[in-house]
């Protein structure tokens, strides 16, 4: 086993020219967590939808995420150093800005779970086109289904095509939930910095309104039995160090780490300046 050890700041540097058009994006890791860095400009017309969560954080730059929340579209903006949660089964379109980086994390799909590509008629709720399919490689399938909306009658007409909407989807947008507010991710670890050394860690997101496991470990040690999905570590400031695989692994500022599935490990932290990410999002049972 490989250890995936990278400093982010070197790592963006070393891709920088993936995040300019028209790629503007790069996978740090690909399998149970997708894990990726993503530039502009990018402003696009179609909106994705799926049943997992997303996990964005703006590195440099802002950007703006276009939703619809309880039906009605919306616009979350996200400033440089803030974390959002987006939740699954909501649609969104990323709009980004040149010259910025952003984090995004997301989880592979299960064999039973597809993905949306939508368009809207104008500015209204009503679906002018959709695909449905499974995604294994969100930024190689999209590019087919943008190119065959674009020379679509939908396109030309604006109008949608009677028997091309289906009538019973996979599943329907969530149209309760109101979504949280992107916040300042420095900020936040100044706030709770006495709670988090105090317990040794805290979620960063409320554990019963998501699924997504993203927690900030403060002082302490903590050993993890192997799990069937894989564990993204940042080391947000300080020092920490990982016994992964019979190995001994110092995790300095901006460091990050993958902890593949089913592997063990031991997190330990011994300074009270040490903030250490941990982000999981477990693939769903496919016999559920």
């Amino acid at each position: 086993m490989s250890i995936q050890l990278c400093n982010i700041n070197q790592w963006i540097e070393d891709n920088k020219a993936s995040f300019l058009p028209p790629v503007c994006n790069k996978l740090m890791h690909e399998k149970q967590l997708k894990v990726f860095f993503v530039g502009g400009p990018n402003q696009r017309k179609d909106f994705h939808i799926e049943e997992g969560e997303e996990l964005f954080y703006m590195k440099k730059g802002s950007m703006e995420l276009i939703v619809q929340e309880q039906g009605a579209f919306k616009t979350v903006a996200i400033q440089e150093g803030q974390v959002f949660l987006l939740p699954g089964k909501i649609p969104h379109s990323p709009q980004r800005k040149d010259d910025t980086i952003g984090l995004v994390v997301e989880r592979e799909r299960a064999k039973q779970e597809l993905d949306c590509l939508r368009y809207f008629v104008n500015d209204s709720t009503e679906s002018l086109f959709e695909r449905w399919f499974y995604c294994d490689d969100l930024g190689v399938q999209l590019v087919p289904v943008i190119k065959e909306f674009f020379a679509s009658e939908q396109c030309k007409t604006g109008r949608p095509v009677p028997g091309t909407i289906p009538e019973n989807p996979h599943f329907h947008p969530d149209g309760q939930l109101q979504l949280e507010n992107p916040f300042n991710l420095k900020e936040w670890l100044q706030s709770h910095r006495t709670e988090i050394h105090q317990n040794g860690k805290k979620n960063l997101f409320d554990g019963a309104k998501y699924k997504s496991d993203v927690i900030i470990y403060g002082k302490g040690v903590d050993e993890f039995k192997p799990i069937q999905h894989e564990i993204w570590l940042w080391q947000l400031e300080g020092e920490s160090v990982v016994k992964l695989n019979g190995q001994d692994i110092t995790l300095k500022s901006d460091d990050s780490l993958l902890i593949p599935a089913g592997e063990e490990h031991q997190l330990m932290r011994d300074a009270d300046s040490c903030f250490l990410m941990s982000v999981a999002m477990p693939t769903p049972n496919e016999n559920i």
